[in-house]
């Protein structure tokens, strides 16, 4: 079955992989077509199944799946037991083999290595999330200091597209004035809002210069993505990086 899926271009060590999904090479039919990951979206079990079959072929062993709720705890993808779904919002590993997954349709995944391949992160970053803290908490996690890190984000809703309130902007302020530069003003006290750019900033502060990816817009490409703020009822990409 054909696919478009991303294999991330960012200078990983070689002993880490890295892949995100894209909505192509799947079984399940619309409004989730055609690889649906999401188990909590109203698409047949048996249809997402089927797509993590497939993408477990892919992959050194089951993803370490999360209930992702828009907060900032990290778990050990090697602690995640087969079937469980911890509730969390990134996960990390030092264990060969276990595999860091992330599930997106606009919020932003961000993954993470470092240069030495000891260790690898993953980070679900919607608004809140991003603004609570998922990049620190992931960096804090993964206990290697930040200079040794690496980057790379992931496809999410894009600047052009990513409408957002005053108190979405009064939030990001709230902890860095220099996020001002990621929000244009458009009318009736909206503004659009660049979170690749709200990223980025956050990751700076903490010392992670080398950053990658952040071209892609997910609601504005849709033949290659889901996008839950565009179509409300669709499927979920995944995210994943693992030590092999």
């Amino acid at each position: 079955m054909s696919h478009d899926w991303i294999t991330p271009a960012w200078p990983l060590p070689a002993n880490v992989g890295s892949l995100i999904t894209t909505r192509s090479g799947g079984v399940s039919p619309a409004p989730y077509a055609s690889l649906n990951l999401g188990d909590h979206v109203g698409d047949a079990a048996a249809n997402v199944g089927a797509n993590r079959a497939l993408l477990r072929q892919q992959l050194p062993a089951e993803p370490a799946w999360l209930e992702q709720v828009h907060g900032t705890v990290v778990v050990d993808a090697a602690s995640v037991a087969p079937g469980s779904k911890p509730k969390a919002d990134a996960s990390f590993s030092r264990t060969r083999g276990a595999v860091c997954a992330i599930m997106t349709a606009d919020c932003l995944p961000v993954l993470l290595a470092d240069r030495a391949g000891t260790v690898v992160g993953a980070a679900h970053a919607g608004w809140r999330g991003l603004c609570g803290g998922v990049i620190e908490a992931t960096v804090q996690a993964m206990n290697e200091p930040a200079a040794n890190l690496i980057a790379y984000l992931g496809p999410a809703i894009g600047p052009d597209a990513f409408e957002v309130g005053a108190e979405v902007r009064d939030a990001f302020l709230a902890h860095d004035i220099h996020a001002v530069t990621a929000f244009q003003p458009i009318e009736d006290g909206k503004y659009l809002a660049d979170i690749y750019l709200l990223a980025r900033q956050r990751l700076a502060a903490l010392g992670i210069d080398e950053v990658y990816g952040g071209e892609m817009c997910t609601v504005i490409d849709r033949a290659r993505f889901f996008s839950y703020r565009r179509d409300q009822v669709t499927g979920r990409m995944a995210s994943l990086i693992w030590i092999s």
